[in-house]
């Protein structure tokens, strides 16, 4: 049986809040999203990688090592939007929206990622996660967490700790990682989906698709990032820090 046509695209925007140009930020001599897209294209799953982008900056520190780059709109409101607008112009099944601020993506979640999906013959949509016990993470509301049902779809993602742990069952708690796979049919109807209000309350975007009734696959993973994303400086040189110890070991996972 032939695999599905497998489309990975990277948004990515100049602006930031707390890191100006963060796609560009020097990382162990590349920008972090050279690093992001080598990455993406190492996992064997994809058909094609673009980068989508709406700033001219980007779009030429891009093409310089050798990256597939587009320009798009620049009103998009999220990310997926930018996303969608790219895969109304290319034929493919699936379309999986990497993040462009994952420079340690490990291109084996992304495989995990699209093969489940794609073994999942009915879900609209996937995602992964990850197990987790650290208090600090459990009780941060900077990281998602997600409950799921029996069948491995999401049932709820929050900010807070979910389940709460009224009795100690031993039941595990899992961190959502922020990268999603869809049906190409099924992205270009949920970007059109108005916003709701979990999604607006928790201010998570895929809560959308849960509230409008559709589905999301949630995916285990065994390889989660071998670091942070980044979104500020001190983000950066973690990611330096990790990267000067793989390469003074040989490696670069």
């Amino acid at each position: 049986m032939a695999m599905p046509e497998v489309l990975g695209v990277i948004p990515s925007r100049y602006a930031s809040s707390r890191l100006p140009g963060k796609p560009l930020v020097d990382l162990g001599g590349k920008t972090m999203l050279e690093r992001v897209y080598e990455r993406a294209c190492a996992a064997d799953v994809f058909f094609r990688v673009i980068i989508a982008t709406d700033d001219h900056r980007i779009y030429d520190a891009a093409k310089k090592f050798g990256a597939d780059v587009v320009m798009t709109r620049a009103d998009h409101p999220d990310g997926s939007s930018r996303v969608a607008e790219v895969a109304r112009g290319v034929d493919a099944d699936y379309v999986v929206n990497i993040q462009g601020d994952e420079p340690m993506l490990d291109p084996r979640m992304l495989e995990e990622l699209v093969r489940g999906f794609i073994a999942d013959k009915t879900a609209d949509s996937a995602t992964v996660c990850v197990a987790v016990s650290d208090p600090k993470v459990l009780h941060n509301p900077g990281v998602v967490k997600v409950v799921r049902a029996r069948n491995g779809r999401a049932l709820y993602f929050s900010r807070s700790l979910i389940p709460y742990p009224r009795v100690d069952t031993g039941y595990t708690v899992y961190e959502h990682l922020g990268i999603y796979a869809f049906t190409k049919d099924f992205l270009l109807k949920m970007v059109e989906l108005p916003p709701t209000p979990l999604m607006e309350t928790e201010s998570l975007e895929q809560l959308r698709i849960l509230e409008h009734g559709y589905t999301m696959a949630v995916i285990e993973t065994k390889y989660p990032p071998a670091g942070p994303n980044v979104n500020t400086p001190e983000d950066v040189e973690k990611i330096r820090l990790i990267l000067a110890g793989n390469e003074r070991q040989g490696g670069n996972r």
